[in-house]
């Protein structure tokens, strides 16, 4: 009589449990890189943060660079499909809405943690194309987003560089807002971002 094996019952339990041991040690990598940086983030503190073994950690990512980089990836993935979801219909009728949850992408621990990324693979050698990679990619999918929720016409003359220039803009509103969470200014300057898009944009 035909039955379901000891090995088969266990293999999905054992994914979702592997599936979820590798979550926990993305999210405790950004946390550790976000509040220590990259000097006092180590594998064996983001396992023990993760509350996972230093082993069960280096089978999943076997160096740091490695789980660094995909820790924050991940995030940056989860961002882009929070920010997604905010607005599910597409473009926004609303650009200021649009324009507060753009510079939200770049307040909070994932920027802090990319931003020491970042300083770490500008003199870590083996880290900075993995992270140069990272960047670019993440960079793409921003500008993706941003052009889709604006209804941006990147055909039309100067659109391309007004859309970069907002996202450039949003970042620097994100090393701002590491040394003091100016929040009045911040508002401000989202509101004239918006109407010079409204102005720009034209529909």
């Amino acid at each position: 009589m035909g039955g379901v094996s000891t090995a088969e019952r266990d293999r999905v339990p054992k994914q979702d449990r592997s599936r979820a041991t590798r979550q926990r040690l993305l999210e405790a990598a950004v946390a550790c890189l976000a509040e220590h940086g990259w000097a006092g983030s180590t594998v064996s503190v983001v396992a023990e943060r993760a509350g996972v073994s230093r082993g069960a950690a280096q089978h999943h990512f076997p160096t740091r660079e490695d789980l660094f980089t995909a820790a924050v990836e991940y995030v940056a993935e989860e961002r882009s499909t929070a920010l997604r979801a905010l607005f599910p219909e597409g473009a926004a009728e609303n650009r200021r809405a649009v324009v507060t949850a753009l510079v939200d992408l770049y307040t909070g621990p994932l920027f802090r943690a990319a931003l020491h990324l970042w300083v770490a693979a500008s003199n870590e050698e083996q880290l900075r194309p993995r992270v140069t990679e990272l960047e670019a990619r993440v960079g793409r999918e921003t500008h993706r987003i941003a052009v889709d929720l604006l209804g941006a016409d990147e055909s039309e003359p100067g659109v391309r560089e007004t859309v970069q220039g907002l996202l450039d803009m949003a970042r620097g509103l994100g090393l701002a807002n590491l040394l003091t969470d100016d929040k009045g200014r911040r508002e401000r300057v989202v509101a004239q971002w918006a109407a010079l898009l409204d102005e720009t944009l034209k529909t």
